[in-house]
């Protein structure tokens, strides 16, 4: 022990690791699901407007108040249809005190697991805008405080987006434990290994007590701290009595109330290191009366403070941001994570929240669709308004067709929206509103192209994308024509199909010429024909494709069908071994003719042959809590091994010239009539003079799953005998590959080793690797060396009370279609494939149909103006044109000039500002990842967009928008790494709109168009 005098010396020592006097950070939020449970209609009236309205007027009241407001697609309803212009005064006045704090910033809070990339910059953009449009604030605090894991990508994300840190709470239950025990819930999160500390940001993980108020008080049998109760639906009760509201504070409790308190901030503060708690205060649709919560709050925190000597502990009001301050303002040095993420995520030994992953399959289907015709229905009207100045289309009117899809799309990112775990009620809900803006935005296309083809008035353009089902009419006797745009800034060759009602068909390009197609019969329907036409279009433009039913010498390709025996492949013979050959200039394909089954690929390059097989099989599980732990929505916990669904299989091939089709149909036994599963497996073949790389290279499968039996969860296993030592890969939200070990656990092993698979997932062994590429997100899983799963569909059925309650059972009887491609190589192959396809498959050609009777030929000279400009856009290979878009907001990119507009009160609803392009421009690979692909890209702006005007500025900014980079100045923290606190900047601009675009960047810029 040391000597008395150098023990007082150390307690005159400011304590070095931050600590001291505990001080409190109570944070009063309500979380308010943008969906989940009631759709949001019916959460505005039972309790969102009246969490604004009351939060508004009691924050007035008292100074020392303060709340956080999250989700903005609430808040602007609120806003544009409920608020006062006194509240809004308020509002403004909240802001600039400091006492109300916008986190996020999102119109949601999206979830990390099953979106990608784009769409979460697209809503965090959207609400973004917004905010800085009406307020002149820039969000700088995450609070992702409910999704369902915590994905790598998200803190690059909001890094990019200006954010000085993040919190996230949804982690693996035992994960959390020893996180609290070790002290180790703060660090600093390097996302992107290309991108490490010039995009890290300070994470903050919530203890067990996550972001609810813990309820139990030891003097009353009602929960504490909710002084308002629980939100009532459907309508609020007139007499202001809710249900469960808490015991007020009285003289004769609040010392009972404030030991209850205390003790929970000391039990917390145990776990972090320094003496500052974060005290969340709230849960679920909290604060709708936000004068009784208030009221009985203040006389607590004043009586802990004014007894802060016997209690140890002081408490105040705060934002997520004074927590955060204080944090940074310790100067402590922190640890670094990696890019490794927080998925999956279990919250006891058999809850493992790996159901979602595939949960309500058509909604995850529909809400990429969306996501895809926006990308492309951004930069056909973003160049028609450049190219088209003086058009015949109400530009105000395109953007609001567009703004429908933009607020659809953002909307079904939420955490219960596109993960399926909503009643169906609000799956009907996103549904609709997707379904809205699709229709919106084809209407937009298509008039546009009327517009610009100068149509006569008698004929007709409609549109649709890529549906089969939405082909060419019946009619024959006027020219049909297709128009196909290629939203991606590459040349692409590919195949667009459409139905039409003859087999002898003729299709012919703008010149008269003809074009590659084949026409055969349709996998969906008896009386239509599929026709497939390759299509080689430039970088954002489009071409025009006419289509002639006639019995000549120019007639388009014929598939016919070859039918095959359907086998038992129980007892199928193993000696006597037929195989069938499908071949193009990439792979050879075996199918086995005893069971009808794929037996192996060839690589025909490399000569290397992979035995690879595919089966469906279903996990069977348990729907009665009695029994044992249940699936649902969230949840995946399989009773056993998956079990194989059929036991005879049938075969049909339909080959032509072109394309080769081979369809399995999977029957449960061998005299049954109906299946359950098909499988329609594509391979191209493409002739002399098209770029065929992509297509050739990819064995493309369409797949019919359902309708289940209840309580079945539909996987396809495609089992190889790559050495593969169980190690999957799959990416994270479109944007990098997380590496997937199997992990063998005590319960539960084949559910917690389920993951989510938004575009990617592989399997290799040294020499070569399998990819999947997907259009909606699944979950996956490598149950077995060499072996890959794919979960396609879920029907379940519980009876867990709270399940019951809320109709979040999933008894999804649906028929799903999803469509994986997949690539078979050497890893270097597979590496210069695998992105450029992947963003094939998300942005597949948008096709419009059309009827015009047209007097005469079209000249050459007119035929140029088809492109919706006169030259194409085209980037790179190893980057992404990732947006190009008129966002519309009309605030100012000078910060100085847009705060004063908004004080001055001069943003009042005027036109959309047109003048302004927003760009984004992604690096698709890593460092290191291949020699030529990873490196370095310069890019001339200017050259670049030529072709759609002429470029007179450039100005970059933050990934949403609302930041100059070069004012840009982000929180760094310390680090091992990096010992010295001070500011970040992000990226090195220049300024003749040459801009070198490194491994990973995300690059965002406005840019502004000579005579806008």
């Amino acid at each position: 022990m040391p000597p008395p005098l150098l023990l007082l010396f150390f307690s005159l020592l400011p304590p070095a690791d931050g600590r001291g006097e505990l001080r409190a950070f109570v944070v009063a939020h309500s979380h308010m699901d943008v969906g989940w449970v009631y759709t949001v209609q019916e959460s505005m009236h039972a309790y969102a407007a009246n969490v604004y309205t009351t939060v508004v007027e009691e924050l007035m009241k008292g100074k020392q108040r303060k709340f956080i407001a999250v989700e903005q697609e609430f808040f602007r309803l609120w806003w544009d249809a409920v608020a006062t212009d006194t509240q809004k005064q308020q509002v403004h006045q909240l802001l600039q005190e400091g006492r109300l704090e916008f986190v996020i910033g999102g119109q949601v809070m999206h979830d990390e697991a099953v979106t990608l990339i784009d769409d979460q910059i697209l809503q965090l953009t959207e609400g973004h805008g917004f905010l800085y449009e009406t307020f002149g604030i820039r969000p700088q605090f995450s609070w992702h405080i409910d999704p369902f894991g915590a994905s790598a990508t998200t803190p690059t994300l909001f890094a990019l987006a200006g954010f000085n840190a993040h919190l996230i709470s949804r982690v693996d239950y035992d994960l959390k434990a020893d996180m609290q025990k070790n002290k180790k819930l703060q660090f600093v999160w390097q996302g992107s290994p290309s991108l490490s500390e010039r995009q890290e940001i300070f994470t903050h993980v919530m203890d067990q007590y996550s972001y609810c108020t813990p309820s139990q008080i030891p003097f009353s049998n009602r929960s504490g701290f909710y002084w308002n109760g629980i939100a009532a639906f459907p309508d609020p009760p007139k007499d202001g009595v809710y249900p469960n509201m808490s015991l007020p504070v009285t003289d004769t409790n609040i010392h009972l109330y404030a030991k209850t308190m205390v003790a929970n901030i000391k039990e917390r503060a145990a776990w972090f290191r320094t003496s500052d708690v974060l005290w969340p205060w709230g849960c679920d649709k909290q604060f709708f009366n936000a004068s009784v919560q208030y009221s009985n709050m203040d006389l607590l925190l004043d009586y802990i403070n004014k007894h802060s000597d016997e209690f140890g502990v002081t408490v105040q009001y705060a934002t997520v941001g004074d927590y955060f301050q204080a944090i940074y303002s310790r100067n402590l040095t922190w640890e670094i994570r990696d890019s490794q993420d927080f998925l999956p995520y279990s919250t006891e030994p058999f809850q493992a929240w790996t159901g979602f992953y595939t949960s309500r399959s058509t909604l995850k289907g529909v809400a990429r669709r969306a996501s895809s015709l926006l990308y492309a229905g951004e930069s056909f009207f973003t160049q028609y308004v450049q190219k088209h100045p003086a058009s015949s289309i109400c530009k105000c009117g395109a953007l609001k067709q567009l703004q429908s899809l933009r607020w659809a799309v953002s909307e079904v990112q939420h955490h219960d929206g596109i993960t399926g775990t909503e009643s169906p009620k609000v799956k009907d809900m996103y549904m609709n509103n997707l379904m809205y803006g699709i229709f919106n935005v084809k209407k937009l296309m298509a008039s546009i192209i009327f517009d610009m083809n100068n149509a006569k008035k008698n004929g007709e353009v409609y549109s649709s994308v890529y549906n089969k089902d939405s082909g060419i009419p019946g009619a024959t006797d006027v020219d049909q024509y297709v128009v196909v745009y290629n939203p991606l800034a590459w040349n692409i060759t590919t195949f667009v199909t459409v139905s039409v009602s003859h087999l002898a068909m003729s299709v012919y390009d703008e010149l008269g010429l003809p074009v590659p197609a084949q026409v055969q019969s349709s996998v969906e329907s008896h009386s239509t024909y599929d026709l497939y036409i390759l299509v080689a279009i430039s970088g954002l433009s489009y071409r025009k494709y006419s289509i002639k039913a006639l019995n000549g010498k120019q007639s388009a390709f014929i598939g016919r069908s070859v039918k095959y025996k359907q086998k038992d492949i129980t007892r199928a013979d193993q000696e006597s071994r037929q195989l069938l050959p499908v071949v193009n200039n990439c792979y050879q394909v075996l199918f086995d003719q005893n069971t009808n089954l794929m037996h192996s690929i060839t690589e025909r390059e490399t000569n290397q042959t992979v035995r690879l097989t595919q089966e469906f099989l279903e996990y069977h599980v348990n729907g009665d809590v009695k029994k044992g732990p249940i699936s649902d929505n969230y949840l995946f916990a399989p009773n056993a091994s998956a079990i194989p669904v059929s036991k005879a299989v049938g075969l049909e091939v339909v080959s032509g010239n072109l394309m080769t089709e081979i369809r399995q149909y999977f029957y449960s036994n061998v005299t049954a009539q109906d299946y359950v599963y098909a499988v329609y497996t594509r391979m191209y073949t493409i002739p002399e003079g098209y770029d065929g790389k992509l297509l050739c290279h990819r064995i493309e499968q369409e797949y019919s799953v359902g309708p289940l039996e209840l309580n079945r969860e539909a996987v396809l296993r495609t089992s190889t005998n790559l050495n593969t030592r169980q190690l999957l890969y799959t990416d994270s939200n479109g944007y990098q590959i997380q590496k997937r070990p199997f992990k063998a656990y005590m319960n539960n092993t084949v559910a917690r080793n389920y993951y989510p698979m938004v575009q990617t997932a592989y399997i290799e062994d040294d020499t070569t690797r399998l990819m999947l590429l997907a259009e909606r997100a699944h979950g996956v899983s490598s149950q077995g060396n060499g072996q890959v799963e794919v979960m396609l569909h879920r029907r379940l059925w519980n009876n867990l009370q709270w399940d019951l309650n809320y109709n979040l059972t999933l008894n999804d009887s649906s028929v799903v279609r999803p469509v994986i491609w997949l690539i078979l190589g050497t890893k270097a192959l597979t590496n210069v494939l695998y992105r450029t396809s992947g963003l094939a498959l998300e942005h597949r050609p948008v096709v419009m149909f059309g009827a015009l009777s047209e007097d005469k030929p079209k000249l050459p000279r007119q035929l140029q103006q088809n492109s919706v400009h006169g030259s194409p856009v085209t980037v790179p290979p190893n980057l992404h044109l990732q947006t190009l878009s008129i966002p519309g907001w009309r605030y100012s990119s000078n910060h100085a000039e847009q705060v004063h507009s908004v004080r001055a009160g001069k943003q009042k609803q005027g036109d959309a500002n047109f003048s302004r392009a927003l760009l984004r421009i992604r690096h698709l690979y890593e460092v290191g990842e291949d020699p030529v692909l990873s490196q370095p890209v310069m890019v001339n702006l200017k050259s670049l967009l030529n072709g759609l005007g002429s470029v007179i500025l450039v100005e970059e900014r933050s990934l949403t928008g609302t930041w100059d980079v070069n004012t840009l100045k982000r929180w760094k923290w310390k680090t091992a790494q990096y010992p010295s606190k001070g500011f970040s900047n992000s990226t090195e601009t220049s300024e003749n709109s040459i801009v070198t675009v490194h491994p990973k960047e995300i690059r965002t810029f406005f840019v502004y168009f000579q005579g806008q």
